[in-house]
């Protein structure tokens, strides 16, 4: 943590909104993802990551530095969405690429300029993932988004889903066979490889 940080933080601490607010400004963009992986949806990612910073905000005094301020974070997004999930139990899946009104969604693979059959293939290759993604149990969906797409370490997953790194990579393991099952299942295309 750079001080910088550790100032906002302090600051946070003593009601400091102003700093509150410098401090997540970084945070936004991955906490919004994490939880738009999970939820598969736009306006309830948005909902989801205003309700994380406020409970950040509310609960920043007991922010005791033991992990890092960014693990404590995504913990309470990945928490909260977790908490979502159970409530709602049918989840709506809808495509990563697809915009609603105005909103375009952030692309995390890179646009190149491309025919546009490419683009079409790596659309639906996303898209693919994405449903296969949605289809996962919990904890499988979840150590997925932060390790494949968010790419945390093994030890910051640990952290953030308070478990030892040999659960994370057990999970891992066991989570990636989930996707690449569903994935096959779903795909009717032969890619004329085994396994």
């Amino acid at each position: 943590m750079d001080h910088d940080e550790k100032t906002l933080i302090e600051k946070s601490q003593k009601g400091d909104v102003e700093s509150f607010e410098i401090l997540i400004t970084s945070y936004q963009k991955t906490a919004f993802n994490i939880a738009y992986r999970m939820l598969g949806n736009f306006e309830d990612a948005n909902d989801i990551t205003q309700e994380a910073f406020i409970k950040v905000y509310k609960s920043i005094d007991k922010f005791k530095g033991e992990s890092s301020f960014t693990t404590w974070l995504y913990a309470i997004v990945n928490n909260i969405c977790l908490d979502f999930l159970r409530k709602k139990k049918k989840i709506k899946i809808i495509s990563i690429d697809k915009s609603q009104g105005n909103e375009n969604y952030q692309r995390e693979i890179p646009d190149e300029t491309n025919t546009p059959e490419v683009l079409f293939e790596k659309k639906e290759v996303r898209r693919t993932v994405q449903d296969a993604i949605n289809q996962l149990k919990d904890e499988h969906r979840t150590i997925i988004i932060l390790r494949d797409i968010q790419g945390f370490s093994y030890e910051e997953i640990a952290e953030i889903l308070d478990i030892s790194t040999g659960t994370v990579k057990s999970r891992i393991s066991r989570a990636r066979r989930s996707l690449k099952v569903i994935i096959g299942n779903g795909l009717k295309v032969t890619t004329g490889e085994e396994g």
